[in-house]
């Protein structure tokens, strides 16, 4: 069965990501057994899809009809190729503004920095395929439909779109407090990539190694960092100021 978000039943999903639906996650059920899990299970990991194991109370909550141990998540939006949108930016005569997430999970932090994203002219957002906070009804509402305005990438893995960054001339800058560098102190009028980190753990240490760039905003309370949305902001409206 579907509805405009969500697909459950193991067949019915099974059928969809054979067709080509854009699957945001999938939510499976913890313990299940049997040949047609198991197959659904092979094309969730050949498709890299974003996955879960959850209790089957998880999978009642989802959805009331008979799940049969999974829940999809459809995208109500088509990704981009990241290849085919750098070289769109790149050649649109544009300084290109990008913005990586590491494994941001949080719907809600999802949707607002796609709103400032969209509000400072980002050209487009990379997100990783399994980690990465999906995109529904939480997610568009936080960003005000700016979901539908900003051209979204996802990718196997960030460190991939890194590299592909840098060959394409783009600098990247990672936002960390693992730095001596102030974030005012990087030049943002170049061609530049933005990286925030996940919640909890930040960016990862093997991305820290190989970008080109870190930034720290100054903390002047007691606090030890900010809500990753609104470093984020901070980011972004710099590069903003700096290209006026």
């Amino acid at each position: 069965m579907e509805n405009q978000t969500q697909i459950f039943g193991i067949r019915a999903i099974i059928e969809a990501i054979n067709s080509g639906k854009t699957i945001d996650k999938v939510f499976l059920q913890k313990g299940l057994k049997g040949d047609l899990f198991s197959e659904l299970e092979s094309l969730v990991n050949k498709s890299s899809l974003n996955r879960s194991y959850v209790p089957i109370e998880k999978l009642n909550k989802l959805t009331k009809g008979n799940h049969q141990g999974a829940v999809a998540q459809i995208s109500p939006i088509a990704f981009y190729n990241l290849e085919e949108l750098v070289i769109q930016v790149t050649e649109s005569g544009k300084t290109p503004l990008f913005l990586l997430l590491d494994q941001l999970s949080d719907v809600r932090n999802f949707g607002a920095i796609i709103r400032t994203a969209e509000c400072t002219g980002v050209d487009g957002i990379i997100i990783q395929k399994k980690g990465a906070a999906p995109i529904n009804g939480d997610t568009i509402k936080t960003s005000a439909g700016a979901v539908f305005k900003v051209p979204i990438c996802k990718v196997d893995h960030i460190k991939d779109a890194v590299f592909y960054m840098q060959a394409s001339g783009i600098k990247v800058i990672a936002a960390t407090e693992k730095t001596n560098d102030s974030l005012f102190d990087i030049s943002f009028t170049e061609p530049s990539a933005i990286i925030m980190g996940s919640e909890g753990r930040g960016i990862n240490p093997s991305i820290l190694k190989v970008v080109d760039a870190k930034a720290k905003l100054p903390l002047l309370g007691d606090i030890e960092s900010l809500n990753v949305s609104v470093a984020c902001g901070a980011f972004l409206y710099e590069a903003v100021r700096q290209r006026r």
